[in-house]
């Protein structure tokens, strides 16, 4: 094992040795600045190849894991990039010639050339998530008995990314469901499928993507429409989205019928000072013939198979740990159920690096013809009360979350609960 470390460290030294460096804050949150090994680490970091690759990046996580043993594969891919360099002094070479030697056998058995190694081992990646969640909603009839279904079902998430040059990649995701309660599972499904250029300040997106309503944090919608995205900006961001949408999961369809595919047109303004304060603002419109089964009515008495949807949000950290939001939510094409708004109270944050955790509690209003397809896991559509919510990580690459809401149906003012469960793993 300690051959094997020496053989990565002198490697991946000989690969930086005429890279540009650039001073950089400790990137890693599992690497001790009084550890032995820390500047040799932050050396790599901050070298780059002459394609201007990190020598050494982490495992993508915000951690090093420098107690994880080092693969052979690993070592061999070093000496490869080191090999593919010409501009190595005498004392380097003799050092990457043993290195060669002792790593022959698996740079012989990739069968491939070493350029052609770097190219496919940088160029290609793939992450994952395995999910199981539960469900059960609890809804009470008017004559005060309770409607209970419960639903427990398992994803499985591929997500590769290619880099196609220095500007643009393409990014997708495939996932496959297994219901537990019914025994269904079914074959891998694109869900979704762009290529992405950045450009400075500048953002495009082409092909299906994600579409979340960044300003509201999720109340109008967290979905996906196929079409063009533009971003510009840092601090200011202004995004301008158009394409198309399938409303099948939207919560405004109970009686759309044949029509659930509509136009969709967006414009959203966000600021964030990058430490305490953002606030933004977003206008989208949806077209289907549809959606005149659904908003009935306008002012002047015609019929509208439009939504035009306003929405405002801000949020304030008040600390690292402590962070209050609130956002509001309007559809004046619609007569019913036309408002929605949220406000939340977090405290730390949870996510898959191990022993984080963290909780929320918030107030949700959602009229189901304004959020429409909201980021919620405890579906509060057309319903109003509390939720409570914690996350706790146990394992590196791992997640679970607990949530729990109470409230009442904006239809009948009866209780309705909600109680959620997840569990994430990573790789």
């Amino acid at each position: 094992m300690k051959k094997n470390i020496a053989a990565a460290l002198t490697a991946a030294m000989v690969v930086g040795a005429a890279s540009t460096t650039f001073a950089a804050a400790n990137p890693f949150s599992d690497l001790d600045p009084d550890h032995w090994a820390y500047q040799s680490v932050m050396q790599l970091y901050n070298t780059y190849t002459a394609d201007g690759k990190r020598v050494i990046d982490g495992m993508g996580d915000g951690t090093f894991q420098g107690k994880r043993p080092i693969t052979r594969y690993e070592v061999a891919q070093m000496v490869a990039k080191a090999l593919a360099r010409t501009d190595i002094s005498g004392t380097d070479k003799a050092a990457l010639d043993r290195l060669a030697a002792e790593f022959s056998d698996e740079l012989n058995s990739l069968g491939v050339r070493v350029a052609e190694l770097e190219k496919y081992a940088d160029k290609v990646q793939w992450t994952g998530e395995m999910r199981y969640r539960y469900k059960s909603i609890r809804d009470e009839n008017p004559d005060g008995s309770k409607d209970r279904s419960n639903k427990d079902w398992v994803h499985f998430r591929l997500f590769p990314e290619a880099e196609v040059n220095d500007h643009w990649k393409l990014k997708a995701r495939l996932t496959a469901t297994y219901e537990t309660d019914t025994n269904d599972s079914t074959d891998f499904e694109l869900t979704y499928g762009y290529a992405e250029g950045n450009y400075n300040k500048f953002r495009v997106r082409v092909g299906k993507q994600d579409l979340y309503s960044v300003a509201d944090d999720g109340l109008v919608v967290d979905d996906f429409f196929s079409g063009a995205q533009l971003e510009f900006g840092s601090k200011v961001k202004v995004t301008a989205e158009a394409g198309r949408i399938n409303l099948a999961n939207s919560t405004v369809l109970d009686n759309l019928g044949s029509d659930e595919v509509a136009n969709y047109q967006g414009v959203e303004l966000n600021y964030n000072d990058g430490n305490k304060f953002n606030v933004g603002g977003t206008y989208r419109h949806f077209n289907a013939s549809g959606l005149k089964t659904v908003t009935g009515y306008n002012t002047e008495g015609k019929v509208q198979d439009d939504a035009d949807i306003w929405s405002a949000g801000t949020g304030y950290n008040f600390d690292k740990n402590v962070r209050l939001f609130y956002a509001y939510a309007q559809n004046p094409s619609a007569d019913d159920y036309n408002r929605a708004w949220t406000g939340q109270l977090s405290y730390k944050g949870a996510d898959k690096t191990a022993k984080s955790w963290g909780m929320w509690a918030a107030y949700r209003y959602v009229g189901r013809n304004v959020g429409i397809m909201p980021t919620y896991d405890v579906e509060p559509y057309n319903k109003k009360g509390v939720e409570v919510g914690l996350g706790w990580s146990p394992l590196n690459n791992t997640l679970t979350q607990f949530m729990y809401f109470n409230g009442k149906s904006l239809v009948t003012d009866k209780d309705t609960e909600t109680l959620f469960a997840r569990v994430s793993f990573f790789f």
